[in-house]
Order: C-alpha cells, then sequence, then structure tokens
C-alpha cells in the first residue's frame, strides 16, 4: 500500500479513512497501520516531499523580493507551506461582521503533512488546571479527562516524534517521565540576559520544548516503549529513526527540513506508516461529506478530485475528521450529521497574541559567534501567577507564557532598516557601521495566552456562497472577552518591564489591549467546534472524539479541544490523536465497530 489514484481507492477496502495528513491526520493513521488497521488517508493538497523540495542552504538574498512575505506567501517565499495561507484561491470564507475586530482569518495548508511542514515546534503540554478551568474559575468548560488520562500519550509522541526540554517542575508545567526528552541546546546570549533579568523580577525562565533533535533518537529503545510486543512495528520504526538526523543549525524550521531533523507529519508520521504496508494514501482529495448508511453509522466519505472534478466515495468501518478543526466542522455541517446538541461549530478559540520588541544596548557591537540555533525558542516563560490569578488580582481569568527571540540569526529584511528611532537617520558609511553596531541587539517577545471559549465565537455554513468545488463555505463570527483584552495588556507591560531591566529601550510605549491583541486566527491556533464531553445533549463527541450521534465517527483533530490553554495545541493533539485511535484499535478487535 501507498500513494494510490482516487479510481484505486474507491475499489479497496478499509478499516479505517482518515480525512487530513497533518499532526492529527498523521498521529492517527500512524498509530493505526502500525498496529494493523487497514488505512485509507485523503489529503486535500497536493503531495510533498521535504527531502528533495524544502530549501536548506538557500539565503534570503537568493530569493525573490529577499523573501520577503506576500500575499502568496505570508510568511515569506522559502516558508514550507507551498499552497496555501489565510487566503486559499477559490476556497472563501466569509464572516458575518464588517468590524474588522469582530473577524475571523483562517490559515489553511493544501499539502501533504498540513501545517506540520512550517509550524513553530513548539511543544508544551496541557497541565492539570488546564483540563479542569471552569472548576477552578467557574469559566469555560471542563474536559471530561484529566491530565492523568493524558500524560501516558504525551511521553509517547514525545519520544517518537523527538522533543527538546527540561523537567524543571513548575506548577501546571508538568514533566515528562524520565528518559523521554532530549537535551535542550545551549541558551543564546540574549536568552541568558533575560533570564538573568527576568529571575531577579520573580519571573521564571527555562528551557523551551521543541520538535527539533538535539541527539540522534535511540532506535534501540524507544521502538519498544512505544510498540511493545509489536516486533514488525519496532523494526519499522528502528530503521526509519536512524533515517533521521540531528539539528546542524542550517535551515529556519520553517522551511521543513530536508534531514528530518524536525517534526512534520511527511518526515515522521507517514514514512514508517507507509512501510507497513497497511497506509494508502490519495492526496487531491477534496472531502465533502461524511455519508451515513441506513443504521445512522457512517459508512465513508464523499470527495473531489481536485485535478478533475469528479466525484469518488470510500467505504470504511471508521471514519476520522483530522483535516484541522475548522476543515472537520465544515464537513460536518455539510454531512448534516454528528448535531442532535446544536454544538457543531460552537466555541471556536484561537490563541491570545501580542508582542512587543525592544532594542538592548549591552548586546550592541557583540563579537562575531555563530549562535543561530535551533531557529526558535531555546528558552521561554510559562505562566508564573497561578496564585495572584486565583484571587483575583489581574482582572482576567487565564494565563500566558512568553517566546522571545534575540541573537545574530540569518539577516533579514530588517537588519539595517528602520534605525531612526536609534540614530536619527543616516546613509552611507556611517549607515553600515550602525547595521554591524545594531545587529544582535534587539528583543522580541510573543505573548501567548488562553482563550476562554464564548457563545459569540462560532462558525456557520453560508447561505450564499460556495468554493469552486461547489461546496457551502464557513462564515465566521468572532468576539474577544475582556479577559483575553486585559491579557493582551498584561502581555505588553511586563515584556516592556522585562526590557526596562535589562536597560533597553523601545521605540513605541505598551499598547492597550484592545490595539495590542492580534486579530482571531492570526496566531493559527485555532481550536474546538465539536466540543468533546461527558453529556450527549452539551457536546459532539466523547473524550476519545468518538461522536455520540454516530459510534463509527471519530474526530481526532483540535475541534474536540473544550479550552485553548497558554500552551500550543498541537501537542495535546497528538496526544489525543494517540489514545483515539489506541480506542478505536480497541473497538475494532472487540468487533464492537
Amino acid at each position: 500500500m501507498s500513494f494510490v489514484t482516487a479510481a484505486a481507492a474507491d475499489k479497496n477496502t478499509y478499516d479505517v479513512i482518515v480525512v487530513g495528513s497533518g499532526a492529527a491526520g498523521g498521529q492517527t493513521a500512524y498509530t493505526l497501520a502500525m498496529e494493523g488497521a487497514r488505512v485509507l488517508m485523503l489529503e486535500a493538497g497536493r503531495h510533498y516531499q521535504p527531502a528533495t523540495e524544502t530549501p536548506m542552504m538557500q539565503v534570503n538574498g537568493d530569493a525573490p523580493l529577499r523573501a520577503s512575505g506576500t500575499p502568496e506567501k505570508p510568511f515569506g517565499f522559502w516558508d514550507a507551506t507551498i499552497d496555501g495561507g489565510w487566503q486559499v484561491p477559490g476556497e472563501p470564507y466569509t464572516s458575518a461582521s464588517d468590524d474588522p475586530a469582530r473577524q475571523f482569518v483562517w490559515w489553511r495548508a493544501r499539502m501533504l503533512g498540513g501545517r506540520t511542514n512550517h509550524w513553530g515546534r513548539i511543544s508544551l503540554r496541557n497541565g492539570p488546571y488546564d483540563f479542569k478551568p471552569h472548576s477552578r474559575d467557574g469559566l469555560g468548560f471542563d474536559w471530561p479527562m484529566s491530565y492523568e488520562d493524558l500524560a501516558p500519550y504525551y511521553d509517547k509522541v514525545e519520544m517518537l516524534i523527538g522533543v527538546y526540554g527540561a523537567n524543571d517542575g513548575l506548577e501546571n508545567t508538568p514533566n515528562s517521565s524520565p528518559g523521554v526528552l532530549l537535551p535542550p541546546p545551549k541558551p543564546r546570549v540574549s536568552d541568558l540576559l533575560i533570564q538573568d533579568r527576568s529571575r531577579k523580577m520573580g519571573i521564571p525562565v527555562v528551557a523551551g520544548h521543541r520538535a527539533v533533535l538535539t541527539t540522534a533518537l535511540d532506535h534501540k529503545r524507544l521502538p519498544r516503549l512505544l510498540h511493545p510486543g509489536n516486533a514488525k512495528a519496532q523494526k519499522i520504526l528502528a530503521a526509519d529513526m536512524q533515517k533521521r538526523a540531528a539539528c546542524f543549525f542550517a535551515t529556519p524550521c520553517g522551511r521543513g527540513c530536508s534531514i528530518r531533523a524536525n517534526y512534520q507529519s511527511t518526515t515522521v508520521h507517514l514514512p514508517p506508516a507507509l512501510d507497513t504496508g497497511n497506509l494508502d494514501i490519495v492526496t487531491d482529495a477534496m472531502v465533502r461529506s461524511v455519508n451515513q448508511r441506513a443504521d445512522g453509522k457512517a459508512e465513508g466519505v464523499t470527495f473531489i478530485d481536485r485535478k478533475t472534478g469528479a466525484e469518488h466515495r470510500v467505504k470504511a468501518r471508521i471514519v476520522v475528521l483530522a483535516a484541522s478543526a475548522l476543515e472537520s466542522v465544515r464537513i460536518l455541517l455539510n454531512s448534516g450529521v454528528a448535531n442532535s446538541s446544536g454544538k457543531v461549530g460552537k466555541y471556536i478559540m484561537d490563541t491570545v497574541g501580542a508582542n512587543f520588541g525592544g532594542q538592548v544596548p549591552l548586546l550592541e557591537d557583540m563579537p562575531l559567534h555563530n549562535e543561530d540555533g535551533v531557529d526558535g525558542l531555546h528558552l521561554y516563560t510559562p505562566w508564573w501567577l497561578y496564585k495572584e490569578q486565583l484571587a483575583g488580582k489581574l482582572g482576567f481569568a487565564r494565563g500566558y507564557h512568553f517566546e522571545f527571540g534575540g541573537g545574530r540569526g540569518m539577516p533579514s529584511m530588517g537588519t539595517g532598516a528602520n534605525l531612526e528611532w536609534l540614530n536619527g537617520g543616516n546613509y552611507g558609511r556611517k549607515f553600515k557601521e550602525d547595521a554591524r553596531r545594531y545587529y544582535g541587539s534587539f528583543v522580541g517577545f510573543a505573548g501567548r495566552g488562553e482563550m476562554i471559549p464564548n457563545d459569540d465565537c462560532y462558525a456557520e455554513l453560508d447561505p450564499n456562497v460556495k468554493d469552486k468545488f461547489g461546496i457551502p463555505v464557513l462564515r465566521f463570527h468572532w468576539k474577544w472577552s475582556e479577559h483575553e483584552i486585559r491579557q493582551a495588556e498584561h502581555m505588553q507591560k511586563v515584556a516592556a518591564e522585562i526590557i526596562d531591566a535589562m536597560g533597553g529601550r523601545y521605540a513605541t510605549k505598551p499598547q492597550s489591549g484592545d490595539k495590542a491583541i492580534k486579530q482571531g486566527g492570526i496566531i493559527i491556533h485555532e481550536v474546538g467546534g465539536a466540543m468533546m464531553g461527558t453529556d450527549p445533549k452539551k457536546s459532539v463527541t466523547n473524550s476519545y472524539g468518538q461522536c455520540w450521534d454516530m459510534k463509527n465517527l471519530f474526530l481526532t483533530d483540535g475541534a474536540t479541544l473544550c479550552s485553548n490553554a497558554d500552551k500550543n495545541p498541537t501537542l495535546t493533539i497528538m496526544a489525543l490523536a494517540w489514545r483515539s485511535a489506541e480506542h478505536m484499535l480497541g473497538l475494532m478487535k472487540r468487533k464492537e465497530l
């Protein structure tokens, strides 16, 4: 089994259909295929091969516009997203409001592996508080599970994909099991200065957690832990792990990685799953709907071949939607299934985001040294004000973490530009001297915080607009609450205080929260829309992502999340997908599905 045509997939028999090939789809298909299930994966985008398509050594000067972002490539010319963005030609979405503050923007990646090819690789575990937020402060919803339920699957995912970090034992920032994490990279000079000043202010700064190999994976030990009693899976995974090299700091991770040092579904999940012979993949397969049998169960899905426009129907014992939270919501709404609760499309969330940066004279005229590192956070600040927040001293109910950066990485358009606020403006030799002087002296803080689900944030089908395939599109309703707006203001305030403590300066003062907060969807952490729960009248699925109304229909992406913690959601999505896939295997083995 391998990459097949749509016509060939029509004729085959499968245990499970998985819609989507990113973090959720890749993890689901991997777990199922490695344990013997016959799986068909449907990906709406084109085939993509990081080994041959990743621009590993090119510098920005080699690209048009020095690799700057454009409407077609928002994250720059070299970004791994080859087909996608906040706007996809022929595949619109709409907003229910003309007010920019009430509009949501939706990022989609139409390619094998989805967003895992270009994401930031930040891999943080939700903590115990994050699974029971309503019990803690009376807002939002509790999850129908605890941290202890998911902890073993966090371990499994971290061992499989390779996550560096450290166990610091901080409140609501869980440790991994011994021997799971890879060693973190050495901090940059700017990191050490931020850490020193922040700790004096009572703000923790610890090793970041990212899905990047700082050392080779232990191919002898890990496969036995991940697939006990399965000699075939162990052999396949051991061989595949040996094909992944440790990072050598050559290329920004957002470009993808031809040496497979970082996690991408296309380089970690799909190769070993394909090697089992149990996985077929059809690309350019735009799923329109879930098909229903006479007995109310899912029969399969209908999809459209993006290249030919032909419609295809495929069948399986189980259907899994892992197309990304809002794409799965769209499929459910267009199918008219699994919505007896009326909750499909409700409570969509994104991460709260606000950025603030400055310039630090202490970092000027640094001697030349190679500290590019792993193109992402080496250190970060987890949320630290739990006690103050619980006591109601902050004015907002949930927390955030800081991702920060600095150092002397690959030069960009900003290297010598926008210095007028520091030097008054110059040219010629003095401009070159200033560019060298200031290069590496800038620091930036990105606050990333929790959004509380609210009734004003939801997606529905637009009654009039369809995409180029004739499929109704989503219409978004969006509104930040005062909790998120105040949180964004706090992010700016604290970031400025840290820069002050470093002896730094900034061009503009911190903004008010309503001006600082990023537009919904900009952080690209959207989750929700098909919440899990314990009551079929108030939720769409159970804790395994199994739909209450259709027992052989599962959701394994972020659609089922009950909250969007201050931790980036991808690691949690993969852990949930592994747990859900194991549940499916058990149901099939017992012939319950």
